[in-house]
């Protein structure tokens, strides 16, 4: 990427994912600055951040709300400053899972079975057979995320999720592997699977610096035979088509005991901590990426689509 170009790392953000972001945000900042590109780092606290003067290209570290809902990707285009990740359409169809559901249906890309409960007017329960999953359609890290296995747990996980907007999603609990697969450009990365230390993949075992509990093991590439790993790879890739995703994305993945894969969803703007699982995938890549060459790549995959799409 040339080295000429001003990067505005655009990091923090309104939404309940700010601090994971900010930790992002710095993280590629360095890395950026470490490969010798002109880097800086701007705080978001709202949507109509201000950008460094001769901007060249943001770098979109905002995570959930803001970042990867479209808000920011059509703030930029409005402004005329070119930006890293997936459009404005793509982004916010990708960041509703129930938007995002349905494309994959209608795609015949293996996703739980769902149902989607009206919470505008009441909490009613779900009629779906335990085990199910309780989460909100539009955040990330999971936030709002419950797994309920019993009728006591059922209210109070509704009622945890319905304080993030009037619908709730709830999906059939599929038991099995956790995998992750990153994308970026026509590269598919090797398989990450996540192992938690206890529960589920929530947000203390996800970023364990920001309670003081909790914990992951990670294992890159999953320990899979071949055929399966393909079938994973594969449908990881149609689930990121299917939204019309551009640039990069991570994938997550259910992997049931019958080998079945099962889409969960395609984060956007996947997280960039040391802790994160782009990084550890592109790491493990044949040839594999640096931190800082993977935020390079995907900073001139960025420019490169922006500029011809400028053109058109």
């Amino acid at each position: 990427m040339d080295e000429s170009v001003l990067i505005a790392v655009l990091m923090g953000g309104p939404g309940s994912e700010r601090e994971v972001s900010l930790s992002s945000g710095q993280a590629v900042l360095e890395a950026l600055q470490g490969e010798g590109m002109n880097a800086l780092g701007v705080d978001v606290t709202d949507r109509t951040p201000t950008l460094p003067e001769g901007t060249g290209l943001a770098f979109n570290m905002i995570h959930g709300t803001y970042g990867e809902d479209g808000g920011l990707q059509e703030y930029l285009e409005a402004l005329g400053v070119p930006y890293t990740g997936a459009g404005r359409v793509s982004s916010d169809l990708a960041f509703d899972k129930v938007a995002s559901k349905k494309c994959f249906v209608e795609a015949g890309v293996p996703t739980p079975v769902s149902e989607i409960i009206d919470v505008s007017n009441g909490i009613p329960l779900p009629t779906m057979e335990f085990p199910y999953v309780v989460k909100p359609p539009k955040e990330g890290s999971s936030v709002g995320v419950h797994i309920v296995r019993t009728a006591d747990e059922a209210q109070a996980a509704m009622e945890d999720a319905a304080k993030y907007g009037d619908e709730v999603l709830v999906e059939q609990f599929v038991e099995g592997k956790e995998l992750t697969v990153g994308i970026v450009g026509e590269e598919v990365f090797p398989i990450v699977q996540i192992v938690p230390r206890s529960g589920f993949y929530d947000m203390a075992n996800k970023y364990p610096w920001m309670s003081g509990d909790g914990g992951t093991d990670y294992h890159c590439p999953a320990n899979l035979d071949a055929t399966t790993a393909k079938m994973v790879s594969d449908s990881a890739l149609a689930a990121h088509n299917a939204l019309g995703i551009e640039v990069y994305s991570r994938v997550d993945i259910l992997l049931d005991s019958y080998g079945h894969p099962y889409i969960l969803e395609a984060n956007t703007i996947p997280g960039m901590t040391a802790s994160s699982l782009l990084p550890k995938a592109a790491a493990a890549a044949e040839p594999s990426y640096g931190f800082g060459a993977l935020c390079c790549r995907i900073g001139e995959l960025s420019l490169a689509l922006r500029e011809t799409n400028a053109s058109t």
